[in-house]
């Protein structure tokens, strides 16, 4: 089974230049760990961010939430907006895709 998982939540208009600061700091991590059969994305369109996860081996978020990073991302994050975030997470299997080659290669 493998994982993929979509976050989407408005951040606080005063605390959204913070929340991408941590955030992409997640990022500097994952580029240094490079940890095999994940993706990451990070996206935003003002205060609105959407996070999108897949792993292509296991239904784990364990290598992305276990970094420090990660960690002081998420410590205060419902504080910094205007409602929790809610994930949807969902399992399967991948059938296909495209974008996701770097990914697979190592799967």
């Amino acid at each position: 089974m493998q994982r993929v998982t979509l976050v989407r939540y408005t951040a606080k208009p005063d605390r959204a230049a913070e929340n991408e600061r941590l955030a992409r700091a997640v990022f500097a991590e994952l580029k240094q760990a490079a940890p095999p059969h994940i993706a990451y994305a990070l996206f935003r369109n003002g205060v609105e961010f959407i996070h999108l996860f897949v792993n292509t081996k296991d239904d784990d978020a364990g290598m992305l939430t276990g970094l420090a990073t990660f960690k002081a991302y998420a410590k205060d994050v419902a504080e910094r907006c205007e409602a929790p975030p809610e994930p949807l997470r969902l399992g399967g299997r991948l059938l296909e895709s495209y974008g996701l080659a770097a990914v697979m290669e190592t799967a």
